[in-house]
């Protein structure tokens, strides 16, 4: 076998990704596992840190968000039945991937995908469309199911021996807990929708920004806004956002630059809301009677807030009208 035979990973930090990375290693070949970021997955987390650690790789994060949103606009093969473009996404991953194999010094990439995990992303199908897509055929291995899937470039030349390689095939993880337990591996995640664009929820609220014609890499801070708290949509390009709870205060603040004005209250807690778009003078005003609304005082007594840092009182409100505003303009994760 050749000496030092080097590989990437698409590594999430879950189960899979990190049987696919052992089961390689295990052969003695190095691997270096990429974590790709985008708006809505990956990114910076202990977790995946946690997990190259006890694999005992190197960890490298991605960011390929601007690409992945571009593609997002017009996936060749469309998407799922959210605003999830799988296949294309995935293949996106394996493009970007197979451009580092020079810079890392890598022969092959290598991912934890399971034939038939996903019924409409992971089918022989589409792991066959991925390859096609990326233009990478014959440089990818999927360890887990690579017995059942045509040999890679590696296997055929020896560089990967393939009897060590395994025929998962479904959606049980029954096979990979096994594996996990013989192998060592322990304090895995549980397998969840790590991506936001297969949340329905989430997935409602961004297909009205893509309708608004926002969905570009420039009004990213939108895409983060719409992960916590409430949203209200007025119409084309104007939206409140309002802090449900604390976590969704704090990460409210981080964009609040980003808006026409802030709300915070002043002497008394309640939501931070960011105005986005060239609000109206009702609009605006509606955003300041929400904060009174959502306050310990519930829009009985005047209170002050802070407006863009400027104290601003706000007098007793109509909670019918309010409520019925709330109604017309709230778009729920529901």
């Amino acid at each position: 076998m050749k000496k030092n035979v080097k590989a990437l990973a698409l590594f999430s930090g879950g189960l899979d990704s990190a049987l696919a990375i052992k089961l390689i290693t295990n052969q003695g070949i190095e691997v270096i596992a990429l974590n790709f970021v985008s708006h809505f997955f990956g990114g910076k987390n202990e977790k995946a840190e946690a997990m190259a650690r006890q694999l005992g790789v190197q960890l490298e994060y991605v960011d390929f968000s601007e690409k992945h949103i571009e593609m997002m606009k017009n996936p060749v093969y469309g998407r799922g039945k959210n605003m999830n473009p799988c296949i294309d996404c995935h293949a996106l991953m394996f493009k970007f991937a197979g451009e580092l194999l020079e810079k890392y010094g890598a022969d092959f990439l290598i991912s934890g995908e399971v034939l038939g995990q996903r019924p409409m992303s992971q089918n022989y199908q589409a792991l066959e469309k991925v390859k096609g897509l990326s233009k990478l055929e014959d440089l990818i291995i999927r360890p887990l199911s690579a017995k059942l899937l045509p040999p890679s470039k590696a296997e055929l030349e020896g560089l990967v021996d393939r009897e060590q390689l395994l025929d998962i095939e479904g959606r049980s993880r029954k096979r990979q807990i096994e594996i996990a337990e013989q192998m060592g591996i322990e304090d895995y995640p549980t397998p969840a929708g790590g991506c936001l664009l297969t949340d329905p929820g989430y997935s409602k609220r961004l297909k009205l920004i893509e309708e608004d014609g926002l969905l570009s890499e420039e009004n990213a801070d939108i895409f983060h806004l719409l992960k916590k708290g409430r949203f209200f949509r007025f119409e084309k390009g104007k939206y409140l956002f309002v802090g449900r709870m604390k976590e969704d205060n704090d990460e409210i603040v981080k964009y609040k630059n980003a808006g026409r004005f802030f709300i915070r209250g002043k002497g008394v807690g309640g939501p931070y809301i960011l105005g986005y778009g060239e609000l109206s003078e009702e609009q605006t005003e509606f955003a300041k009677n929400l904060f009174s609304r959502y306050c310990k005082f519930k829009g009985d007594q005047p209170i002050e807030i802070f407006f863009n840092e400027e104290p601003v009182p706000v007098d007793v409100i109509n909670k019918e009208k309010v409520e019925e505003n709330i109604k017309k303009y709230q778009i729920t994760m529901e």
